[in-house]
């Protein structure tokens, strides 16, 4: 099936840049732009895209506000992958709070660019896993005692989905995880889809952030 992709960003070069780019890539179209938030938001509801590239600083609505009301409970799913400029930006982790499902350096390549909106689009794995942990860990510092509501639900899971979170927190891939836990890919799946519907979340990246608010992950844990 097509990737369906909305880009949204106020500087029209990075749109059009992006929009030729990922048209020129099989099996991902760009079916609109946006030019802020607020934009973001209607181009969504309008054109059902399957991810949005959301930059987080734009007029009148931000990146982070567009990406929460985009992925708010009751909304149809649709994975956000946040453009930015630097790798360790606060606005990065409050907008992976926020349910973007992963975040992407405007610089990247071609290549670099389809295959972030492959791995979003399919949900299989955090992107970019080695700078998105780092990311969650340096600002998982800021919250020193775990958040006691979050700690609790942590009780529901079985002892092997708080491991597999556990190792979904430190980047690893379904595969990797199937090959630490010697257990077949599918049985990961299962286990990942049982963690998430427990737990209310989204995407496994926000279940990268639980771990590490809940103190489940200490930062710099491997």
């Amino acid at each position: 099936m097509t990737i369906r992709v909305l880009i949204a960003d106020d500087q029209m070069m990075v749109r059009q840049g992006f929009t030729v780019l990922l048209n020129a890539e099989p099996g991902i179209e760009v079916v609109g732009q946006a030019v802020n938030g607020v934009d973001a938001v209607a181009k969504v509801s309008e054109l059902a895209p399957d991810v949005v590239l959301m930059d987080i600083r734009m007029p009148e609505l931000g990146g982070i506000e567009a990406t929460r009301r985009i992925t708010a409970p009751g909304e149809p799913e649709v994975k956000v992958l946040v453009l930015t400029t630097f790798d360790l930006d606060e606005y990065v982790y409050e907008a992976l709070r926020a349910g973007a499902s992963g975040f992407l350096l405007k610089d990247a390549s071609a290549a670099e660019l389809a295959q972030a909106v492959r791995v979003v689009a399919a949900g299989e794995a955090l992107l970019a896993p080695n700078i998105t942990k780092r990311l969650i860990a340096e600002f998982s510092r800021m919250t020193q005692v775990p958040r006691a509501p979050l700690k609790e639900r942590v009780g529901d899971l079985t002892e092997r989905e708080t491991e597999v979170l556990t190792l979904i927190a430190q980047g690893l891939s379904n595969a990797e995880i199937a090959a630490r836990l010697v257990v077949a890919e599918q049985t990961v799946k299962t286990h990942v889809s049982r963690i998430l519907v427990k737990l209310g979340l989204r995407d496994r990246t926000q279940g990268a952030v639980f771990a590490y608010e809940c103190g489940l992950v200490r930062p710099g844990a491997r």
